[in-house]
């Protein structure tokens, strides 16, 4: 491979949206596979609010990326038959701006943050009245002279999204009447969810390939829509169109991601750990210098999986690679060297 190509797969992709994945995601609650529970809940939900013509109860969606936080949001406003306002937080840089779309609101609407834990103090406290009282104060004029007003607002959804739950202030949680934890999906939900996308996009695929894809998509949506678009290209450009088992392993090999999921990085933090730091515990900003990576992407991009598939502990003194990730790399835990002589990079 190129050194350009040395790059995090995964998280570059985590990080770039193009047209194409709006024509994959699900635009109502029965076509979004996976989160049973989630989805029977929400389903009343609406129904009920529907029945009363009522807007739907404001509704706080949290998990790691990829899992289809932004989605579900679309889906709600489609269920309700409400506008869709989207925007993030980082964006919303005072209190102006957020005002400029409240008040811009019409009844029923849904308006959705993203990265809703990055909100600034200022426009959390504009928040609160609005979404209590359907109502936001505004000051008016300066010095002796000023005064506050207070504007009222049409009834509406608001939807704040995070990967980063424990980073939302208690007053704007508790403030949210419906919360939803969305968590990484089964095989047998992503194996729906990429015969679902294959469809879509025309594309031939047989159940092996489905199945092989769907075990190293890291529990995530995103990532196995994605993966299935890169097996396309190479079915088309090494095959004959037709996505078959021996595509996807050429395709895995050549984009470094092995059976579990992990890709290159991923298994440089891990080795790492066990090379550098004797297996752990050692700290997240240590470890996110010693891998050439910002301590955010670490937490938010790599740790989740690898912590939720039993690759990585985090422990109050730092992180700790677990029996299962010396395994998975074919490393001693006595001697801390690889127990074979060839290359482990794929391991498939």
């Amino acid at each position: 491979m190129s050194d350009n190509n040395s790059d995090s797969f995964l998280e570059a992709e985590y990080r770039e949206e193009d047209a194409l994945e709006g024509r994959l995601r699900p635009q109502r609650l029965k076509e979004f596979q996976g989160q049973r529970a989630l989805k029977e809940n929400l389903s009343v939900f609406i129904s009920a609010a529907k029945e009363r013509q009522e807007s739907l109860d404001h509704v706080f969606l949290s998990g790691p990326p990829g899992l289809g936080k932004t989605t579900l949001a679309g889906i709600l406003a489609n269920e309700m038959g409400a506008e869709f306002k989207v925007t993030s937080a980082p964006a919303l840089e005072k209190p102006k701006d957020l005002a400029g779309i409240l008040t811009t609101l019409g009844e029923g609407n849904v308006f959705f943050i993203d990265e809703v834990h990055r909100l600034k103090p200022a426009l959390e406290e504009m928040l609160y009245i609005a979404m209590e009282d359907y109502e936001i104060d505004w000051i008016v004029g300066q010095g002796p002279a000023a005064r506050t007003i207070r504007i009222p607002l049409p009834p509406f959804t608001l939807i704040g999204a995070t990967t980063k739950a424990g980073q939302v202030t208690g007053p704007l949680f508790s403030r949210f009447g419906i919360t939803v934890r969305m968590d990484f999906y089964t095989e047998a939900d992503l194996k729906a969810i990429i015969a679902r996308s294959a469809s879509i996009l025309s594309v031939s695929i047989g159940d092996d390939a489905v199945a092989a894809i769907a075990q190293c998509s890291r529990g995530t949506p995103r990532v196995a829509n994605r993966l299935l678009r890169r097996m396309r290209d190479f079915a088309q450009i090494l095959g004959n169109g037709s996505i078959d088992a021996g595509i996807v392993s050429e395709g895995l090999k050549r984009l470094e991601i092995d059976h579990f999921g992990l890709e290159k990085h991923d298994r440089e933090i891990l080795r790492t750990i066990i090379e550098q730091y004797d297996g752990g515990p050692v700290g997240a900003e240590t470890l996110a210098i010693s891998v050439g990576e910002a301590v955010e992407s670490l937490e938010d991009f790599y740790e989740p999986f690898l912590i939720q598939r039993g690759f990585l502990q985090r422990t109050p003194r730092g992180r700790t690679a677990t029996p299962l990730a010396y395994q998975h790399l074919g490393i001693d835990p006595n001697t801390g060297r690889s127990k074979k002589v060839e290359d482990q990079r794929f391991l498939f």
